[in-house]
């Protein structure tokens, strides 16, 4: 049991207790909310009951996760008691601890506490403010050198969901300019150890952090971050963030998050849950389109020719080609009387609608509807009078059907695709001048004995029907997408993603020294030119959070080779860490090494991640089990008991670990097809570590690293 607190720190333990208690209070009033007598009908109750679930479930107190986290105090403005010009909106003072440390009480100038969500009293005044309303801004941006209106900024230190400790620091008033204090508790909740999945980081968000959490939903906002900057964090962030500021839009049109893998979106699917976000989905790209059954793999070669956005022009000849010109008038026959419209004139429609470029689907559905307009022109020629129902009749004629099915067939996507990788004339036929001879024959596969259920359809083949779904109707867009990962996707799966915020914004988060895929991204501005947002905005991250100095220091050596373009990253974090680089006498030492490694990382606080290459996986998880030490897989959440992680190179990409251990570099580098896809592996493998790297080897490190 803690000692009991005294004044400032027992006034704030207080309001928390009180905070608490209001939102118990809050919860239960939603439970009592009777709405049997409130519905038209069973459907409508039961839409409003899930309503009143979920509202229920975000009210939940989370034991040991703080309620607030800071406080500000603001200077009133000189003669009436009211906050400056830079000051938060008016609307009414939170409860405080009525000025026991001396600061000042809510009767000098108006005092919020910031924290995870709004949390009101009985008379509906606020004693804790969502740290997303404007007013909490200050919070994460006001300095000395602009304080924004805030006299005193406040810090809460907590330790099993208790309030232990509060850190103060004056923005007004004789002090240092300096705006680089770094603050104990921010520091320590930065370096705190990792158990379980990613935690949302709204104690910790940096100015360049809010920045683009609070940018506007009108715009894309592209985040080049470097390993350690919190670009995951920061896009989660700003998904709650839009949700809170625009939620009607949003629960209109949707929000989505994309990830590279299932392990990396299990790791992060607790953040938004604990910000209150219930309802928005998260997905890999294999996810979003996944029209066919993938069982087959691409080389590096087809995979690359499949990506590539001149797949998107063979596609739409393809398609096209599916239209044929008329040959025979169409006839159509009403009472006793038959209209004739000649091929000719049917064929002008055709052009037409080709012109246009509307999608594939739109248009065959445009056709039936101009051949029955030409009837009724005729109709009316001879002296008939008929309205809008006759042409919708003609339009649904069995020989107005016929001749479109004839000239506008209806089209499969799958079925598309399929024709295309498995007819090698075919695809000459609408690939020439676009893909070259080899190319062709690098994409092209043989025809399956038992039809498209049996093709081995790839993850590029996927995405290239997921291309041609769109050619034929126009795939729904959202509101907003995160996009994670971004710089290992191919032209042709930014287009699939690019297809679901059309109408809406994104948030491209990535790193270009961290693409390790042969169609990784050469550049963000030909990125997001294939995303469709080429107007997007652009921010770089340099500033390191998690990743000690000197480790990131030691990975940066591999900029030179990967990334030229690019600045190193810094930290700023003030423990070392702990950074070992160890040569083992001979690969049959190699493993006896690590284990000894785990098991010493396994002595300290936190998880722990083995890192190696894919083909050495099997070898090293024998070796564990044989050793007794329990490991989990990537993505499985990481608890006090079960604390190693085996990750392949592969799925490092994302995720964190307090320790890390890194089993031979040479083979990361040598699992990939070419060294500097292979140094960026390596690059991504060296940087999942928070506190603790050891790096085993007994091969030679890459010459970039000897040093």
């Amino acid at each position: 049991m803690p000692a009991p607190a005294h004044g400032p720190l027992a006034a704030e333990q207080a309001h928390l207790a009180a905070s608490r208690a209001a939102l118990r209070a809050m919860r239960q009033d939603v439970e009592a909310l009777d709405i049997r007598d409130v519905t038209a009908n069973w459907v409508n109750a039961e839409v409003l009951q899930a309503q009143i679930d979920q509202r229920i479930t975000a009210l939940a107190d989370l034991a040991h996760t703080p309620l607030f986290f800071g406080r500000l105090d603001y200077t009133p403005r000189a003669g009436d008691g009211t906050p400056g010009a830079d000051g938060p909106p008016p609307g009414g003072d939170a409860a405080g601890a009525g000025g026991a440390d001396g600061t000042g009480g809510a009767e000098d100038g108006h005092r919020y506490y910031i924290g995870r969500r709004h949390v009101h009293d009985a008379a509906g005044d606020p004693m804790v403010i969502d740290w997303r309303a404007p007013v909490s801004q200050a919070f994460y941006r006001a300095s000395r050198r602009d304080p924004q209106g805030v006299a005193l900024r406040r810090r809460f230190g907590y330790t099993g969901g208790n309030l232990t400790a509060y850190e103060d620091e004056h923005l007004t008033g004789p002090g240092e300019e300096a705006d680089e204090q770094t603050s104990a508790l921010l520091q320590r909740e930065i370096e705190r150890p990792r158990v379980g999945p990613m935690r949302d980081i709204v104690a910790t968000i940096q100015p360049e952090q809010d920045a683009i959490v609070r940018a506007g939903i009108e715009g894309t906002v592209c985040v080049q971050g470097a390993p350690g900057t919190g670009k995951t964090a920061v896009g989660l962030h700003r998904v709650a963030y839009l949700l809170y500021a625009h939620r009607e839009r949003l629960a209109r049109t949707g929000t989505l998050v994309i990830g590279p893998n299932d392990s990396f979106l299990r790791y992060i699917e607790q953040v938004l849950p604990a910000l209150g976000e219930l309802r928005v989905r998260q997905t890999t790209v294999d996810g979003l389109v996944a029209h066919v059954p993938v069982r087959g793999t691409d080389d590096a070669a087809a995979a690359a020719v499949k990506g590539d956005a001149r797949m998107a022009e063979v596609l739409r000849r393809a398609l096209r080609a599916s239209v044929t010109p008329p040959t025979e008038p169409c006839v159509v026959v009403r009472g006793s009387r038959r209209w004739r419209v000649p091929a000719h004139e049917v064929a002008g429609m055709v052009e037409e609608l080709l012109a246009r470029g509307i999608r594939y689907g739109a248009a065959r559905e445009a056709l039936p509807q101009r051949i029955a307009h030409a009837v009724l022109v005729r109709m009316e020629q001879s002296g008939e009078a008929p309205d809008d129902r006759v042409q919708d009749a003609v339009a649904r004629n069995a020989a107005v059907k016929a001749a479109v099915k004839a000239v506008w067939p209806a089209v499969d996507p799958a079925k598309l695709v399929l024709r295309l990788l498995s007819d090698a004339d075919f695809l000459a036929e609408h690939a020439e001048g676009v893909l070259t001879a080899d190319e062709q024959k690098a994409v092209l596969w043989a025809r399956p004995a038992r039809g498209v259920k049996s093709a081995p359809w790839t993850a590029a083949d996927a995405v290239l029907v997921d291309e041609a779904t769109d050619l034929v109707s126009r795939t729904p867009s959202l509101g907003h997408v995160v996009l994670d990962e971004a710089q290992d996707l191919s032209p042709m799966q930014y287009r699939a993603v690019g297809r679901r915020c059309a109408t809406g914004s994104a948030t491209v988060l990535g790193d270009i020294a961290q693409g390790t895929t042969p169609w990784a991204t050469a550049s963000w501005t030909e990125a997001l030119a294939h995303l469709g947002k080429p107007e997007a905005a652009v921010e770089e991250l340099t500033r390191g959070f998690r990743v000690p100095r000197e480790v990131i220091a030691f990975a940066s050596r591999l900029l030179p080779d990967i990334a030229p373009e690019l600045a190193p990253a810094t930290s700023v974090r003030q423990s070392p860490g702990d950074f070992t680089v160890r040569a083992v006498a001979g690969a049959g030492e190699l493993t006896g090494a690590v284990l000894d490694a785990c098991r010493q990382a396994l002595r300290q606080e936190g998880s722990v991640g083995l890192i190696a290459a894919d083909a050495r996986v099997p070898e090293l998880a024998a070796a564990l089990a044989s050793d007794g030490l329990a490991h989990l897989a990537p993505g499985e959440e990481t608890t006090a008991d079960a604390r190693l992680t085996l990750v392949p190179a592969s799925l490092a990409k994302g995720l964190e670990y307090d320790a890390v251990v890194l089993d031979e570099p040479a083979a990361i580098v040598d699992g990939e097809p070419d060294e500097r896809t292979g140094l960026r592996r390596l690059y991504v493998t060296l940087t999942r570590a928070v506190s603790a790297l050891t790096v085993l080897h007994a091969a030679p490190l890459p010459a970039a690293l000897r040093a």
